[in-house]
């Protein structure tokens, strides 16, 4: 039986009303050239189908110069990515069942698989969200399992995007349960092509639900410092962003170069 079914309604409920504690809290951090601390938490994204191979190779140039935890990009520019990154501290990061999360779970296996042959260091994978709403909770813990399963098998950080903009408090609460029993490494908000991205009272309410043994990525419309600030201060531990460098150098400085 999944865990959520046998959690108890009131504990969700409790869950939900006791994350807003963190929404108020603030985060500052000397301004300097650029905030290396906060690039350290920036998984530096860019999933646009139209991305060509020279602005995969700026984004490299760009996470290695300003030290970013990783570049998130699409399966296929893993190889490309692992080349010009080797050597370096920055982690490849890739997407599975992307954007929407429909695939079959032997796709997504067989997929993560794949791409960490390939190169990746840490996968993003999308829940499969018809399946959460229709209530298919023993589904959807099957649907983690096979991509952190075979991650794990190889070393490498699993990350569950639930699509915060799709769900109810509850359901963001139940798929974060279902994330962590099944052994993931982070939850994520979203993938950043469907309405709605990053908030505070998500991410607290996420952080809240997982606890601390597990990461909590902020991703989909972070594009200031400030943002970011605000999303950490509520629990988020990575952040998600196409925006990254404008993010890591901040307003004032964004500012004063224009």
């Amino acid at each position: 039986m999944s865990i959520v079914n046998m959690a108890n309604k009131d504990e969700i409920k409790n869950i939900v009303q006791s994350s807003a504690d963190r929404t108020s809290a603030n985060v500052e951090l000397e301004q300097e050239a650029f905030n290396h601390e906060l690039a350290r938490m920036i998984d530096h994204t860019l999933l646009k189908p139209e991305a060509t191979q020279k602005e995969i190779e700026k984004l490299c140039e760009e996470a290695k110069h300003y030290g970013f935890a990783s570049v998130c990009i699409n399966p296929s520019n893993v190889k490309l990515c692992a080349k010009l990154l080797h050597n370096t501290q920055v982690k490849v990061c890739t997407v599975i069942g992307f954007p929407l999360g429909a695939t079959s779970n032997a796709a997504k296996a067989f997929e993560t698989e794949q791409a960490i042959k390939d190169g990746a260091r840490e996968v993003d994978m999308v829940i499969n969200i018809g399946m959460l709403k229709s209530g298919e909770y023993e589904y959807v813990e099957e649907d983690i399992l096979s991509v952190v399963s075979v991650a794990h098998s190889f070393g490498v950080l699993a990350k569950v995007i639930i699509e915060t903009g799709l769900l109810t408090d509850e359901e963001k609460v139940k798929a974060c349960m279902l994330a962590k029993h099944a052994g993931a490494n982070f939850v994520k908000t979203s993938t950043g092509f469907v309405k709605g991205g990053a908030t505070v009272d998500d991410i607290a309410l996420m952080r809240k639900t997982v606890g601390t043994k597990l990461g909590v990525k902020a991703s989909g419309g972070v594009r200031s410092q400030k943002e970011a600030l605000a999303l950490i201060a509520s629990g988020a531990n990575r952040i998600g962003a196409s925006a990254s460098v404008k993010i890591v150098i901040g307003e004032k400085a964004t500012s004063s170069s224009t």
